[in-house]
């Protein structure tokens, strides 16, 4: 019986294996790209690059921003076995020098290096990785990445703006509206509107959430937990009469005797800061898309 159940478990993992796995990725199946010596190559992903591995000394880079690599060849380092050096970054038209490995949030894309000398007038200096060329790495279902959350917060961003918001507050000519909640999986979007009916465009400093007592007794310290968007759709800084935007976090939870403070703080010397409480009971209220 043992050795049945045993056969059994066995067949379920190797099922489970074979519809989950990767394809296994060949060096001869990899897309090439083509480098020349002083020539930088960048590479622009959809969303933000978590790691990059470039298998030879021979090549080199950096991440200048977020969604961009940028590789070239390596310059030849000063070495007492001139022979060795020479040899090692000796290249010829055509040849092979490496591979790079790019990995975003949601995908890994592998490329051949290839040597082109100076004389080819055609050399790539950028490419877009394409949806091809990207292989799905297995994440947790409940992760999202950058460009899945940007494309949450669009599709909200063009629905119509609530007309009787969830809440708002007024003060120094300043409005802050909550149009809706939203939930999708372990996320929580905010969808916020801001206005300005004073003459004086707002220079934002900051946006804080947070959550803190609703009582503050003089006999205890308010306890306040900040709360920071792992992404928010518009890094706008400044508005003159409206601005609109989606604010999204992890899923939380706080209980009755706490509310989340959201405080609108403006840049010296005006420094006009509006702020909104919002109750448990509107997010347990949150729509889905």
């Amino acid at each position: 019986m043992k050795a049945i159940l045993y056969t059994l478990l066995i067949f379920i993992t190797q099922l489970f294996t074979a519809q989950t796995a990767t394809k296994e990725q060949l060096i001869s199946d990899l897309p090439e790209l083509e480098i020349t010596e002083g020539i930088s190559l960048h590479i622009i992903s959809p969303e933000p690059i978590q790691y990059v591995d470039l298998s030879t000394q021979q090549l080199t880079g950096d991440l200048p921003s977020t969604q961009i690599a940028r590789v070239k060849i390596a310059d030849k380092p000063e070495s007492t076995d001139k022979e060795k050096s020479q040899n090692l970054f000796l290249h010829y038209n055509g040849d092979q020098i490496g591979v790079i490995t790019v990995v975003g949030q949601s995908f890994i894309a592998q490329y051949k290096a290839i040597y082109r000398n100076s004389e080819n007038l055609n050399t790539v200096t950028n490419i877009h990785i394409q949806p091809e060329e990207m292989q799905p790495i297995e994440f947790d279902t409940m992760a999202f990445s950058n460009l899945e959350l940007r494309k949450f917060a669009m599709d909200i961003i063009q629905k119509k703006s609530e007309k009787n918001p969830i809440r708002e507050e007024k003060n120094l000519g300043l409005s802050v509206q909550l149009n809706n909640v939203y939930v999708i999986s372990d996320y929580i979007f905010l969808d916020m509107t801001f206005k300005n009916s004073s003459n004086l465009s707002y220079d934002i400093e900051a946006l804080k959430f947070s959550v803190e007592d609703k009582k503050i007794h003089k006999a205890t310290n308010n306890q306040s937990i900040e709360m920071t968007p792992v992404f928010q759709l518009n890094p706008q800084k400044h508005f003159r009469k409206n601005f609109r935007n989606i604010y999204v976090f992890k899923k939380f939870t706080y209980p009755n005797s706490k509310m989340m403070m959201i405080r609108l703080i403006e840049e010296q010397l005006s420094g006009r800061t509006i702020e909104m409480k919002v109750n448990y009971s509107d997010i347990l209220k949150a729509d889905t898309l």
